[in-house]
């Protein structure tokens, strides 16, 4: 009877097929040639690995170095393991890296493009010692940094649809909010710039290779913007927006971009430096008169139906993780994997995501429906664990599922899970 059911269940359907993966190798490795070097002063083609999440199936450009991945239909296949996670960015298999991008569910010509460009990028960086970091700003969350950074948005929405004539004017109102904003958090100033580094001159770099002409690129950054703007949770994903278009409007009026310093200094002052603008000595003193111009009051108005709706969000789905029964897992390095789109803020409670991916010493989640509880430090993530079932080291609940390395269980103590790593 087992036999019978093993034998009857099916594979998850693959659409995506090898000849679909060699379009997009050529026209990628195209892309980098077309600019090799120009932008970064060195051609950041490389491997690519495209990779079906549900069946972790890989589509890889090239050989790695340990003969993982075999030769089929003109392109290196294989399985990636189900222990690690998969996401957009540079990824070390078989001894070789490569630059990964996920699969979407639909086929979308322009967005595997700049994935792959931008994880193409990140190898670059990682070549020059820029290591890959997991950035969470939560203070971007709280309710007067989120009007800040919106009027920064407004205001650089402006710069980028103006004409050259009064795009300086739009950049400076834009750093005027940024500095009014950042007056308060000097300390923490470094964090953000590098955030807007790593994360900002990857998608950077993706909309210029991967679009024509400036009027292209310049209409997918506006895109970008709107789709950052519109946003429930920033911690994640401000810096990624700020920093691609400081990169952008520093690059069209001239900048030359290989001179920016990975590790230190910040692409804003690049600007008023670039364009010669000159700002207050204490922001804040006019960015409050210059914010009724951007249209404040609707930015509160906003504001007050995103916290509506985090108070709806607490009154329906805060006992799911809360209330017995419940899996903690507590987090000691981990990896995460997510879309912005699906992060829900829960205020001072921590933050649900619809779905996630996470890799840590005791294993790899999955949440595909139904959500988890991430608190805002990153070191917990609870599970609703009713109708939780074992079998060996898988564990699964209603939407996740968890898959344990060998020297880790779950335990039960008042009606509630836990991880415990054992002595073997």
């Amino acid at each position: 009877m087992l036999f019978s059911a093993a034998c009857a269940r099916k594979e998850p359907e693959i659409n995506f097929q090898p000849s679909g993966a060699i379009e997009y190798f050529k026209t990628i490795d195209s892309i980098c040639n077309k600019d090799n070097g120009k932008l970064w002063g060195v051609n950041i083609s490389g491997p690519i690995m495209l990779v079906d999440r549900p069946s972790r199936r890989i589509f890889a450009s090239g050989p790695d170095k340990e003969g993982l991945l075999k030769m089929k239909d003109g392109v290196w296949q294989g399985t990636f393991p189900r222990e690690r996670i998969i996401e957009n960015g540079p990824v070390e298999y078989g001894g070789e890296f490569y630059a990964m991008v996920p699969l979407p569910r639909q086929d979308d010509r322009y967005r595997i493009i700049t994935m792959a460009v931008s994880a193409l990028y990140r190898i670059y960086l990682k070549s020059k010692g820029l290591q890959p970091e997991r950035f969470f700003i939560h203070y971007w969350d709280e309710r007067p940094s989120r009007v800040w950074l919106k009027l920064e948005y407004r205001a650089l929405r402006k710069a980028l649809e103006s004409d050259k004539e009064h795009l300086p004017g739009y950049l400076r109102d834009a750093i005027i909010f940024r500095s009014a904003r950042r007056e308060q958090i000097r300390s923490l100033q470094a964090e953000e710039n590098r955030f807007e580094k790593y994360n900002g001159l990857s998608l950077f770099t993706s909309v210029i290779l991967c679009n024509e002409t400036e009027e292209k690129a310049k209409t997918r950054m506006i895109e970008n913007i709107d789709f950052f703007y519109s946003l429930p949770s920033f911690s994640r994903s401000a810096g990624t927006i700020l920093g691609s278009v400081y990169a952008f409007v520093l690059y069209n009026n001239g900048f030359d971009l290989k001179g920016i310093s990975l590790n230190g200094g910040s692409l804003d002052s690049l600007a008023v430096s670039c364009f010669g603008l000159e700002l207050p000595e204490i922001s804040r003193d006019v960015a409050g008169s210059l914010a009724i111009v951007y249209d404040v009051d609707a930015i509160y108005k906003e504001e007050e139906q995103r916290m509506t709706g985090i108070r709806e969000r607490v009154r329906r789905q805060l006992s799911k993780f809360t209330e017995k029964p419940i899996l903690t897992l507590e987090l000691e390095s981990p990896n995460f994997d997510f879309e912005p789109e699906d992060v829900r803020p829960l205020d001072t409670l921590g933050t649900i995501y619809n779905t996630l991916r996470v890799s840590d010493n005791w294993g790899k989640l999955t949440v595909e429906k139904g959500g988890c509880l991430l608190t805002d430090n990153l070191r917990t993530i609870r599970l609703g664990a009713k109708n939780l079932k074992e079998s060996k080291n898988h564990i699964s609940g209603e939407g996740w599922q968890l898959i344990l390395n060998g020297n880790w269980k779950v335990v039960k103590e008042n009606d509630n899970y836990s991880l415990r790593k054992t002595s073997f």
